[in-house]
Parts: C-alpha cells; sequence; structure tokens
C-alpha cells in the first residue's frame, strides 16, 4: 500500500500541482501572486522556491495576459497551468478563453491542441467582497473544446487536477473555496489521476436520485443522512466533471429510482439542473415518477455577506427539494 498523507482540498491542490511540476518539465504555473507570495490562498506555497520563477511565474494582474500567454505556450508544446485569483476575475480573459482557448483545435483541424488547465477558486459562503464568489460554471461547459472539472473532495482534487494537466486539450479548473480547508482526506503520496468525464457515487439509495457537485455534495450528503431517518433512501452521485457530463451515470441512477433532483449553488435559470433535467426527459422519460425538483442559487447578483447563507442551497432547503421529489404523488 502506497503512503498517503491527510490533506485539505487546497493541500491537495498544491501536492497535485507539485507531482505535475515534479514529473514533466513543459509543466508551468503562472498567475498573480502564485509565485512568492504562494497564492491568495496559498494553493501553490513553497513551488516558487522549489522549482523556480522560470516555472513558478509571478504575472501583472491583467487576466487577458494571463489566459492570452498560456494559449500561447500550449500551443508550442508547454502545459500551462493558468490561476485565476478569483473565478469572478475571469471576465477580463473570456475572449481569450471562448475565442481562442476553446477552439484552437477546430480552428487549426486538430493540428495544434492546447494542453493547459486555467485554474480558479469559486463558489461563495466566504463572505467575500463583490465578485468574489461568483458560480457561472455554465458559461464555461456551454463551450464546445472546454472540459470543466470541478472535484468535491481532496482525493479527486489531486486526482483530477493531474488528469487535466496530462489531458491534450483545454480544462477549466474550478475549485470550491467553501471546502478548500474545511475537512481532511488521506490522498496518496504518489502520482495518480482521476479519469475526467465520470461521476462518482456517494451514497446508495433506491428512492431518489440527487445530482450534484463541488461544494454543495457536502450538504447534499447531509440532507441524504437526516432523510434517511425518514425511510427514504437516496442516491447521491457527485458529478466531479460538468463538462462532459457522465450522461450514463446520471440516466442510470434516475432509472433505478423514478424521482431526482439537482443541486448546485449556480443561478436557477439556464443552470446545469436545467441541462440534466433535459437530458432525463429525452432518455428516460418513461422512468419518471415526479417532476424533478431544482435546489439552485437563485436569480439575482450573488448577495453579500450574511445574505451568502440564504442564497446558498443549505442542508435543510435540499432536504425539503428532495423529500418533494419523494413524496410527490400523481
Amino acid at each position: 500500500m502506497s503512503d498517503t498523507q491527510n490533506l485539505t482540498l487546497v493541500q491537495a491542490v498544491r501536492d497535485g500541482l507539485h507531482t505535475e511540476l515534479r514529473a514533466d518539465d513543459d509543466v508551468v504555473v503562472m498567475g498573480q501572486d502564485v509565485g512568492k507570495n504562494g497564492g491568495v490562498f496559498r494553493a501553490t506555497e513553497g513551488l516558487h522556491e522549489e522549482f523556480g520563477g522560470d516555472r513558478v511565474v509571478d504575472t501583472p494582474l491583467a487576466e487577458s495576459a494571463i489566459v492570452g500567454c498560456a494559449v500561447g505556450m500550449a500551443a508550442m508544446g508547454m502545459r500551462p497551468v493558468p490561476e485565476i485569483q478569483f473565478s469572478g476575475f475571469m471576465y477580463p480573459g473570456y475572449d481569450q478563453i471562448v475565442s481562442h482557448m476553446a477552439r484552437f483545435r477546430a480552428r487549426s483541424r486538430g493540428r495544434f491542441t492546447l494542453p493547459m488547465t486555467l485554474r480558479a477558486p469559486y463558489g461563495g459562503g466566504i463572505r467575500a467582497p463583490e465578485h468574489h464568489s461568483e458560480s457561472k460554471e455554465a458559461f464555461y461547459a456551454h463551450e464546445a473544446g472546454l472540459k470543466v472539472v470541478i472535484p468535491s473532495t481532496p482525493y479527486d482534487t489531486k486526482g483530477l487536477l493531474a488528469a487535466s494537466i496530462r489531458d491534450p486539450d483545454p480544462v477549466i479548473f474550478l475549485e470550491p473555496k467553501l471546502i478548500y480547508r474545511a475537512f481532511r482526506e488521506e490522498v496518496p503520496e504518489e502520482p495518480y489521476t482521476v479519469p475526467i468525464g465520470e461521476a462518482t457515487t456517494r451514497r446508495a439509495g433506491d428512492d431518489v436520485a440527487v445530482f450534484t457537485y463541488g461544494a454543495m455534495t457536502r450538504p447534499t450528503l447531509e440532507a441524504a443522512e437526516a432523510l434517511a431517518e425518514d425511510g427514504i433512501e437516496c442516491e447521491v452521485l457527485d458529478l466531479r466533471t460538468i463538462s462532459p457530463l457522465d450522461r450514463e451515470a446520471i440516466v442510470d441512477a434516475f432509472e433505478r429510482t423514478g424521482r431526482a433532483a439537482v443541486v448546485h449553488e449556480a443561478p436557477r435559470t439556464a443552470g446545469l439542473a436545467a441541462e440534466i433535467t433535459a437530458i432525463l426527459q429525452e432518455e428516460a422519460l418513461l422512468y419518471q415518477e415526479a417532476p424533478i425538483e431544482r435546489i439552485t442559487g437563485f436569480d439575482v447578483p450573488y448577495p453579500l455577506y450574511a445574505l451568502e447563507d440564504y442564497y446558498l442551497p443549505s442542508a435543510t432547503r435540499i432536504e425539503e427539494g428532495i423529500r418533494e421529489a419523494a413524496e410527490f404523488e400523481p
């Protein structure tokens, strides 16, 4: 058995970056304050000292330039891992992401690929100022050519980050900062990968299939445990990757339960819950026994400070939504 270390999610990010920097000289970490300062959340702490300023690069505060430089580096065969300090700051680089990062393989008819991984802390719950708590992952899932990965545990974080960096195509890697230091998990010291595009079952159950990802996985599991006391057994599927979605796992869970709920903190309209609902309507309609519940954030600008507690789906709100699906009778 390999040696393990008891890591938080943000430590797993750092360990994953360290592992890939050590394994491949073409891997370069870059972004505002990622070098000597170790990043705003210390996700890159110590990497500059070990690998030097040519491989852990402090950049200006210019998101378009960070992404654009990484696109050029990846096109020439490197494997850059640019960091945007918060996902709410990605918008100045959005043109580079959708016009170049996402389209390079198609534009060059496969002559060029872009093996780059754009990292950003995302989501709310930490009482941050405006533009620091965005949950706009659907923006990037909508773009053909991008893979979008969102881990929920330290083990998956290291493995998915390694798989993303080694992937020949561009990946948006969103890290749920609400749970950066919320809990620890045993993570192997040795290199390993977790496959992109494969969901995992966090809890087995036969009554309701519940689909979620990122920071919402923990309150969803808490709600499922509370419902089990009333005899409602939930199957909780952690998507881990929202593009590509694991359609087979989603449909399989729904066919076995006939009832479903989807949980995410992003706004409700045109969110991933709507896409998952459409998939189930298209591929498993005849198994459906109740309306599919969407338990999400609201269609408003992300609120500040204490209002976050109302905006984010809590375990109580998730429990109520799942119960609606479980107890529905035509």
